[in-house]
């Protein structure tokens, strides 16, 4: 790294003093999950929605899908399914998928080790997340290169730094720089020490599931009863579509819902190359991978907590490279939360952009991909903030912006409080006819918070603009990062616990770690 980098940056960072940056700092709203106030879109009717559904139930009874682990086929089959012998193929009985879905919660606490971080998931609650699982990051000197431990810290700074960023989504870029065998272990570590919000754990075989339960339950000071009683860390499942669930993720779905936490099942539909290329095809192949997976959960463990996933798009037809935040991916992002809401189940969906550079399309790209989530009735919005490239590099610049998108988003679910004093009768009547409202009380004393003012957003004349030296946004963003991460304070981690967390993680590298055979 350059002087004229990172860390040339921070090293100014610390000659001028924290204190100069922090006074420089937009204001941030306080820590809190908005609400949807609105009702959600419905981008198709009942009756096409019971279509999809049926569709759904068709394809899992008549195709099936491939579950590639022995122990969850039996799993399976003991509970009804129809499990091909010999072979990975599972057919279930419609009635079997309605009666097991049933038994998903609606609603539930996801908690953190600092509990003013837990959150409320499902309802009218939404939580947004960080970017998760590059393996590049851009850094703050424009240069794209493979993630490694100091990029991942920088991005969990900056996640606990914005109150917007409700829960750590996964690795916010990939560390690659720590071997595989013992990467989970340090960067749970990481996540738990620089942040102290919802952690996640990557399915990727059974011991990596179970440390970062170990080390979950460690941050939080609880026994196994208590863990087991309120979910506090989450693991995504990605089905490999079509219709397919392997092993490392059936296996994640069996330690996690076996103790009682949360599974985010998300099929990965590209329509027209994963999935159909009509979109009602694609959203049918989607819901079914979806439902197969919930039922399982709930054949491990019934009322265990699980998400339906949405993350449905579709791939350019004339290169084949996925497409993210075009109208295709908003209306799947609407679908999904229909068929979510029809389950009575939490959704998720997520802010993503297949753009570059951070430049107008990603920002357009993420506003539209969130305008889907968001009026989809998302609760669990993954990539919420720096996913860039179609998930190929984090940023620390688009977290940045996206942070802005989201506090915009908070803004906009913000309640219209209608009563005497926001009419302003007595305030129009003193300005009256022809007159200004900038120096009467009313205004006056909401000068300072009337409204959402972004961070990024430059609302001066051009000439003014134009003689600071016409600052881009792109720029803005990368500068505000580098502020927000000298400001950076972590976390108060009571000592004997991050000894603990220390303990055992020192123990686990001088195992081994887990095998990397697989």
């Amino acid at each position: 790294m350059t002087e004229t980098g990172v860390a040339g940056r921070r090293r100014r960072g610390r000659e001028r003093g924290a204190g100069a940056n922090r006074s420089r700092l937009p204001d941030q709203r306080p820590f809190a999950q908005p609400r949807m106030r609105y009702q959600p879109t419905e981008v198709v009717s009942a009756d096409e929605l019971e279509s999809i559904h049926q569709a759904s139930l068709r394809i899992l009874a008549e195709i099936g899908m491939n579950f590639l682990d022995q122990e969850a086929r039996e799993l399976l089959a003991a509970a009804g399914a129809d499990v091909e012998p010999g072979a990975e193929r599972v057919r279930f009985d419609p009635a079997m998928i309605t009666e097991r879905i049933c038994t998903c919660p609606s609603e539930f606490l996801l908690h953190s080790w600092n509990p003013a971080h837990t959150l409320t998931i499902g309802g009218d609650h939404l939580a947004f997340g960080s970017v998760g699982s590059p393996p590049n990051i851009v850094g703050l000197d424009g240069v794209r290169r493979p993630g490694d431990r100091e990029a991942f810290r920088d991005l969990l700074k900056l996640c606990q730094t914005f109150n917007c960023v409700h829960f750590i989504g996964g690795y916010p870029v990939e560390p690659i720089d720590l071997h595989w065998s013992v990467r989970h272990l340090e960067a749970a570590l990481d996540v738990l020490t620089f942040t102290d919000k919802v952690p996640h754990s990557y399915s990727l075989g059974r011991q990596r599931n179970r440390d970062v339960l170990e080390m979950t339950r460690i941050a939080r000071q609880v026994d196994e009863e208590t863990l087991q009683r309120e979910p506090s860390v989450f693991t995504v499942v990605n089905s490999s579509s079509p219709l397919r669930l392997d092993a490392p993720m059936l296996q994640g779905i069996i330690e996690f819902s076996s103790r009682n936490q949360v599974v985010v099942m998300t099929p990965f539909t590209l329509s027209g190359a994963m999935a159909p290329v009509t979109l009602a095809g694609a959203v049918a192949q989607q819901n079914a991978e979806a439902l197969a997976g919930m039922a399982f959960t709930q054949v491990v463990r019934p009322g265990a907590p699980v998400i339906y996933g949405g993350f449905t798009s579709n791939v350019d037809m004339q290169s084949g490279a996925p497409a993210f935040g075009t109208p295709e991916y908003v209306r799947t992002a609407m679908l999904g939360g229909q068929l979510a809401r029809r389950y009575a189940v939490p959704y998720r969906s997520s802010n993503v952009s297949a753009a570059n550079a951070l430049d107008a399309q990603a920002a357009y790209e993420s506003v539209f991909s969130l305008w889907g989530a968001i009026m989809g009735g998302v609760n669990f919005l993954m990539h919420g903030a720096g996913w860039m490239e179609g998930g190929l590099h984090a940023s620390a610049a688009k977290l940045v912006l996206d942070a802005d998108l989201l506090g915009m988003v908070e803004a906009f679910l913000d309640p219209i409080v209608v009563d005497e004093d926001t009419l302003a009768v007595d305030a129009i009547r003193e300005v009256g006819p022809g007159g200004h409202f900038f120096g009467v009380a009313h205004t006056q004393a909401r000068f300072r918070t009337a409204f959402h003012r972004p961070m990024i957003s430059d609302w001066r004349n051009y000439e003014t603009w134009a003689e600071a030296g016409r600052p881009e946004s792109a720029a803005r963003a990368a500068q505000l990062a580098g502020a927000f991460l000298d400001a950076y304070e972590p976390p108060a981690m009571e000592a004997a616990v991050r000894e603990e967390l220390d303990t055992f993680v020192a123990r686990r590298v001088a195992d081994g770690g887990v095998p990397t055979d697989f």
